[in-house]
């Protein structure tokens, strides 16, 4: 026989319930509705090409000051050893001037015998073996120093150029940023911790990637980096609940390179974050600005701000509602 309990003391039974649920960790299943990003596909794709653009461009560009580096203490290693050759040439030379060259006749007649003969002729060959040695080593040095020359210059026409790319990729994601922000905004304040670099290439490019590994927010998969961006956000203490990958739309999340941080510790939330659930995205979107370079973030979204690595912080609408201006949420987006 059932029991039915009167509707008034239903409420309080159905609390008390749920918070013995919570307190043994059993019902503490936060509602974990992936917010509307807001915006619209143009822009997205617009953010994601600019943004990529710029890291390629800052890749090549350091790459290139590295080489530049390199070629210029090759070029003074250089000049050292020029200057060394060139005095031994020099004496070489003088030398020469000073006792003349034995012909093989002389050398004969001043030899007592025909084993004499030989010793002089095989040191004759010896000194004019080490003088055409020291002769070629000055004249490979000298063009080695030319080429290295030729090479710095091709450096900085190539610097020249990256940094050309670097301006035209921050006017295009001014331009389509324009429709949603109204120009820049100071960002926030927060851990200075340094995350564990991911894995880039020997040329210090970032590493093609797909959808290919489990993701652990959600039944889809994510990028190797984007995998090793949400374990060292976690493990600098970052543990809300977060959800990656999303099936169907546009965007970077269905191809395993976004992640959205719920502010709240409940998950996410309609409604914008204040004091502490503000002050964790606010560490939070600090933590991937500054460790962008070392993750590869691509752009960072919290709290009406989004952050580029060609513009900074700049001010954000992403149309009204607290999940599509980023005030419940952190969204990060991944090369």
């Amino acid at each position: 026989m059932r029991t039915t309990l009167p509707r008034g003391r239903r409420g309080p039974l159905i609390a008390l319930l749920a918070a013995v649920a919570l307190f043994l960790g059993l019902g503490a299943v936060p509602a974990h509705a992936e917010p509307n990003e807001g915006g619209t596909k143009k822009l997205r794709d617009a953010l994601a090409a600019t943004a990529k653009a710029h890291l390629e461009a800052t890749t090549k560009l350091e790459n290139s000051k590295r080489r530049q580096k390199a070629l210029t203490a090759e070029v003074k290693a250089l000049e050292v050893r020029l200057v060394d050759l060139t005095a031994q040439v020099g004496e070489v030379a003088a030398q020469s001037y000073r006792l003349g060259r034995l012909t093989s006749a002389a050398m004969l007649l001043e030899s007592k015998s025909p084993e004499a003969f030989l010793e002089r002729v095989a040191s004759l060959d010896t000194m004019a073996q080490r003088d055409g040695r020291k002769v070629r080593e000055l004249t490979e040095a000298r063009q080695a120093a030319r080429d290295a020359k030729i090479a710095i210059d091709a450096e900085v026409r190539e610097q020249t150029k990256q940094v050309a790319v670097l301006r035209k990729n921050k006017q295009a994601a001014e331009a389509a940023l324009a429709a949603v922000s109204s120009g820049s905004s100071s960002g926030f304040s927060g851990s200075s911790t340094s995350a564990r670099p991911a894995p880039r290439n020997s040329d210090g490019s970032w590493p093609s990637e797909s959808c290919s590994v489990d993701d652990p927010t959600t039944s889809g998969c994510i990028t190797p980096r984007t995998l090793h961006m949400l374990r060292q956000a976690q493990a600098a203490n970052y543990k809300r609940y977060v959800s990656c990958y999303r099936s169907g739309g546009d965007g970077e999340h269905p191809k395993g390179r976004a992640c959205d941080f719920s502010a709240a510790s409940g998950g996410f939330e309609n409604v914008s974050a204040t004091g502490g659930d503000k002050a964790y995205g606010d560490s939070l979107a600090a933590y991937l600005k500054n460790n962008a370079s070392r993750l590869g973030v691509m752009y960072v979204i919290w709290y009406r701000q989004i952050w580029m690595p060609s513009t900074g912080w700049r001010s954000y609408s992403g149309g009204g509602s607290p999940a599509a201006d980023h005030t419940n949420h952190v969204h990060v987006s991944m090369y």
